[in-house]
């Protein structure tokens, strides 16, 4: 690569990358190093304590967010991957299909729409047709948002995959399902993969729509957060934190470890 086209020797650069990321990452290592304070006053450092932890995990109300949390999740993860994966395959594969534009711009519609549009919308929906439960209507609205998040990852991946597997192994008589299973969806596992979490992520952190649906017994983790800051900040809001910025590395790691497996395998 030519050194005049090389970014690292633009002046000031370096200097402005590392303001950048300090100013970017430095609240949350405030965050890490005093859910660590064995004070109960967030800023006043008085020893290593890893007491607020232990309060987290023993809070039954913080636990019972948690678990609603994780099963709409779950729940919104499984069937707005399914959606998204048969919508790409029909936009990208199938022939023939008619406003095919059209319909990958309404798959895509939350993503332009405000959030609290969205959230207000399947409220009305929701009280209109007398829908009560509480976990149903949670997931069935994060299923709605989370479906074009799972959508483009898989979408990109069945554009940037040829049809020669595909061709071949209908030339060898495989029915459309046979192949579908045996060679279109491992190679397009990693794009599924990736989409799967970024949707799960996305319906962890949602706050608009799960304040705007919250009932009894259906509390989700951010809008219990929300009601602890309300209150006051504390080193357990900061262990909280701290725990959910490691799960979410940790998916993040997982993702790319596997999108890079995926793009290896197909390009050996």
């Amino acid at each position: 690569m030519s050194h005049r086209h090389d970014v690292r020797r633009y002046r000031g650069l370096g200097p402005f990358a590392a303001l950048f990321f300090l100013w970017l990452y430095l609240p949350i290592a405030v965050v890490i190093f005093y859910s660590f304070n064995e004070n109960r006053l967030v800023s006043v450092w008085s020893g290593f304590s890893l007491k607020w932890y232990a309060a987290a995990f023993n809070n039954d109300a913080l636990m019972n967010a948690v678990r609603t949390s994780l099963i709409v999740a779950v729940i919104a993860t499984t069937c707005a991957t399914i959606i998204a994966l048969m919508a790409a395959l029909v936009l990208i594969r199938a022939e023939g299909v008619r406003f095919r534009r059209i319909s990958e711009t309404i798959v895509n519609l939350p993503l332009v729409l405000p959030e609290i549009v969205l959230a207000v919308a399947v409220l009305i929906l929701f009280s209109q047709i007398g829908l009560a439960n509480g976990f149903l209507k949670l997931a069935i609205a994060h299923t709605t948002f989370c479906t074009p998040f799972a959508f483009l990852p898989i979408r990109a991946r069945l554009q940037g995959m040829e049809t020669d597997f595909e061709d071949a192994s209908a030339d060898l008589y495989a029915s459309s399902w046979t192949t579908f299973r045996r060679v279109t969806l491992p190679l397009i596992a990693p794009g599924v993969f990736a989409g799967a979490m970024l949707a799960f992520v996305i319906s962890m952190d949602d706050f608009i729509t799960s304040n705007m649906l919250n009932s009894g017994g259906a509390t989700t983790l951010p809008v219990y957060i929300f009601g602890l800051i309300r209150q006051g900040t504390t080193p357990e809001l900061n262990a909280i934190s701290t725990l959910i910025i490691l799960v979410s590395l940790g998916v993040a790691a997982l993702a790319l470890f596997i999108q890079s497996r995926g793009g290896s395998m197909t390009d050996g």
